[in-house]
C-alpha cells in the first residue's frame, strides 16, 4: 500500500503539486535564498565588489565591536523577558477562554483585535501616552509625581515588552486554544474519576498533550520578538536609548553606512543562532513525543 502511494505521488500528484508550487519556490529562491547566500559570501570578503577573501576577519571585528555586543545583549534580554511572559499570559488566557461563559466571544475578539491594527497606529497611540507631555506624564503630574521620559530611561525596555505582548498575545492565545480543543475530553473525565485535581490535570494532561503546540508557539514568539524593531525605530529612531538598542538597529545603521561586511556578518550570525535554536527545540519536541509514545 505504501509503495503504491509513493508511486502515485512520484508519477502523478507529486508532479502536479510541484508545478503549483514552482512559482512560489522560484520567488522564495530569488528574493530570499539567493540574496542570503550572496550575503553569506560577502561576509567573508573585505569589500562588496571585487573584494578579497579574508576568512573570519569580519566576524572577529564584529565580535570585538562594543555596539554589536550591546545590541546582542539587549536583544537577548528582550527575548528572554518578553517571550516567557507572552507564553504564560497567553496560555492562561487560553485556559480561561477554553470554558463556556457569557463574555467568551467578546473577550476573544478583544484579544485578537490588535493583530489587525497597523504598526503606525500603535506607535501613534504610544506617542500620545508616552510623550514628555503625554497622557501618562499628565496623570503623574496631577498626582504630584515627577514626569518620566519613558523612551529615554530604564522604563524603555518595559514599554517595548508591553507593546510586544499586546500585539502578539491574541495570536498565541488562538494557537493555544486550538491545541487545548484537540485534547480528548475523555482524558479529563478519567482523571476526575481517579481523583486527580485541577492542578494535576494541568501538569499531567494539558501541558503534556500541549507540547507540540507549545513548541510551535515558542518558535513563532521568538521570531515575532525580532519584529519589535519596527515599533522601536518609529518611536526612538536610528539611535535609541542604550537599553533598547537592538540587533536590528545595528544592522540597519551598518546598511546606512554601507558597511556591507559587518551587516552580512551580523545577519549570518543571527540566522545561525535562530537555526540552532529552532533545531534544538524541534529535537527536544521529537524526543518528548517518542518518549510519550
Amino acid at each position: 500500500m505504501n509503495r503504491q502511494l509513493r508511486k502515485r505521488i512520484r508519477y502523478g500528484d507529486g508532479w502536479r503539486a510541484m508545478l503549483f508550487l514552482a512559482p512560489s519556490l522560484a520567488g522564495f529562491a530569488v528574493f530570499y535564498v539567493i540574496p542570503f547566500v550572496i550575503g553569506v559570501c560577502e561576509s567573508f570578503m573585505d569589500q562588496a565588489l571585487g573584494g578579497d577573501f579574508v576568512g573570519l576577519a569580519n566576524y572577529k571585528e564584529l565580535l570585538a565591536s562594543g555596539s554589536f555586543r550591546k545590541a546582542v545583549s539587549n536583544t537577548l534580554l528582550f527575548t528572554g523577558i518578553g517571550v516567557p511572559l507572552l507564553i504564560v499570559v497567553s496560555l492562561a488566557l487560553a485556559l480561561v477562554l477554553n470554558r463556556q461563559f457569557r463574555l467568551r466571544s467578546w473577550l476573544q475578539t478583544a484579544f485578537v483585535l490588535p493583530l489587525v491594527v497597523p504598526v503606525a497606529s500603535v506607535v501613534l497611540v504610544c506617542q500620545i501616552f508616552l510623550d514628555w507631555n503625554g497622557t501618562l506624564n499628565a496623570w503623574l503630574h496631577a498626582l504630584h509625581y515627577e514626569r518620566i521620559d519613558w523612551m529615554q530611561s530604564k522604563w524603555s525596555m518595559s514599554v517595548l515588552v508591553m507593546m510586544y505582548m499586546w500585539k502578539n498575545i491574541g495570536y498565541d492565545m488562538i494557537l493555544f486554544l486550538a491545541g487545548l480543543q484537540s485534547i480528548p475530553k475523555d482524558y479529563y473525565e478519567t482523571a476526575r474519576i481517579e481523583g486527580a485535581g485541577r492542578l494535576r490535570q494541568l501538569f499531567h494532561i494539558t501541558l503534556v498533550y500541549l507540547t507540540p503546540t507549545m513548541v510551535f508557539v515558542v518558535l513563532i514568539s521568538i521570531i515575532n520578538s525580532f519584529k519589535i524593531f519596527r515599533e522601536t525605530y518609529l518611536l526612538a529612531g536610528n539611535y535609541p536609548f542604550d537599553r533598547i538598542y537592538m540587533l536590528q538597529h545595528y544592522m540597519n545603521n551598518m546598511f546606512f553606512e554601507l558597511d556591507i561586511q559587518k551587516l552580512t556578518a551580523a545577519a549570518t550570525l543571527m540566522v545561525g543562532c535562530i537555526v540552532v535554536l529552532v533545531t534544538g527545540l524541534l529535537q527536544a519536541e521529537r524526543r518528548f513525543r517518542t518518549f510519550m509514545e
